[in-house]
């Protein structure tokens, strides 16, 4: 029996790859320090889970409307308009299990054989398994340590064809930890403005900033022709509820509803409400979180600096580190490898990202502070033996 040839244009995320690897090697009872992963290890706040509860002994198990719950789109709409200063009508707002639906059936939507999309490389793995099963073009924007991360208007500018559908915007961003600022997005939105494409901004991590503010592409005049994304997983340590939502263009709410509809049928209703009180309710846990996360970031990123053969740019966003480990002498793929089968340390490798990530690789500091002490002393340990 044979599968689709179609198939093949899938991509995948190592991430699980790699935490499968790490727990059968813990099975084995090797103790592994798990950095390879992008979920806070943080629970959710106790207001959220409350109100997911009560959701579901006042009886909201049934079917809803596909495009989601009237409370939830107001709520994120609300959320929306105040954090990115812009007036988003609810009836914008599409609600999905997961905000990674959007990022692949926004893509749908919009691109197909003979067009192309421009991506961030490196970048979440799913853009570009998205636009290869959609059969467009991927056409990769290199993310750069010059950039602090990030890349300039010029690069995007030159790699613009009449057949480009789709820009896809990622601020701050998974694997780097690199942020979009205001100056930037404005002469982003000026070359745009021009051009007759669509644009996807990934903001999901867009409370995980820790130096600016965050700014959005939607500020500066292009909220109509823009998914604006945003979620629950990573702001409120709700990756296993499985929701996220997005603000998208009128033109595109009905295509994206159908995809809804033909897929999924509708986000859990008492999920749904749990994401309401996520929303509406208190922020102390956001707050803390944050706060934990500026002081892993801080001790991650100067033990990196100090192992032979490794720099690392401080990330200001998103909880990763994307350190260069060209000067160990090592590959990333090899080095990442050893690093799990030797050191016990599980790690990606930036080309995990997409070519432009070769000499790199991806630490999550999602864990404790103790973990991260533990997992520079191993990392040391290793490439110390190495430089000799």
């Amino acid at each position: 029996m044979r599968l689709a040839g179609h198939y093949e244009r899938l991509g995948t995320e190592r991430a699980f790859e790699v935490l499968a690897r790490a727990r059968a090697l813990e099975a084995q009872g090797k103790n592994i320090i798990h950095l390879e992963i992008g979920e806070p290890d943080f629970d959710t706040p106790p207001h959220v889970v409350e109100a997911g509860v009560r959701a579901l002994r006042e009886g909201h198990t049934h079917y809803c409307p596909a495009p989601g719950l009237p409370e939830l789109r107001e709520a994120a709409a609300e959320h929306l308009s105040k954090t990115r200063g812009v007036a988003v009508d609810p009836a914008r707002v599409l609600v999905a299990p997961g905000a990674k639906w959007f990022l692949f059936f926004g893509v749908l939507a919009v691109a197909g054989e003979g067009d192309e999309v421009i991506y961030p490389n490196p970048g979440y793995p799913i853009y570009e398994s998205a636009i290869n099963w959609s059969g467009a073009k991927a056409v990769p924007l290199p993310i750069t340590e010059e950039t602090d991360f990030a890349f300039t208007a010029s690069d995007l500018a030159e790699r613009l064809t009449p057949r480009t559908r789709m820009v896809i915007l990622n601020s701050p961003a998974n694997p780097t930890g690199g942020a979009l600022d205001r100056e930037l997005n404005a002469e982003i939105a000026e070359i745009l403005a021009d051009h007759d494409c669509w644009i996807l901004s990934d903001e999901i991590y867009s409370e995980l900033l820790y130096e600016g503010a965050h700014d959005s592409i939607t500020a500066h005049g292009l909220l109509d022709r823009t998914i604006l994304l945003d979620g629950f997983s990573k702001t409120y340590a709700m990756t296993g509820w499985r929701l996220g939502y997005a603000a998208v263009p009128p033109a595109l709410i009905e295509p994206l509803s159908r995809f809804l509809i033909n897929s999924v049928a509708c986000t859990a209703p008492a999920v749904q409400l749990a994401g309401v009180a996520a929303l509406t309710g208190p922020h102390d846990a956001i707050d803390a979180m944050v706060a934990e996360f500026v002081r892993r970031r801080e001790v991650l990123v100067e033990g990196l600096n100090r192992l032979p053969g490794v720099s690392c740019i401080m990330p200001r966003g998103a909880f990763y580190a994307f350190p260069n480990v060209a000067a160990t002498g090592i590959d990333e793929r090899t080095l990442a490898t050893r690093l799990l089968d030797e050191a016990g340390v599980a790690v990606l490798a930036g080309t995990d990202f997409g070519e432009h990530g070769a000499g790199h690789i991806r630490l999550s500091y999602a864990n404790s502070l103790e973990h991260l002490h533990e997992a520079l002393e191993h990392m040391s340990g290793l490439l110390e033996a190495v430089a000799v």
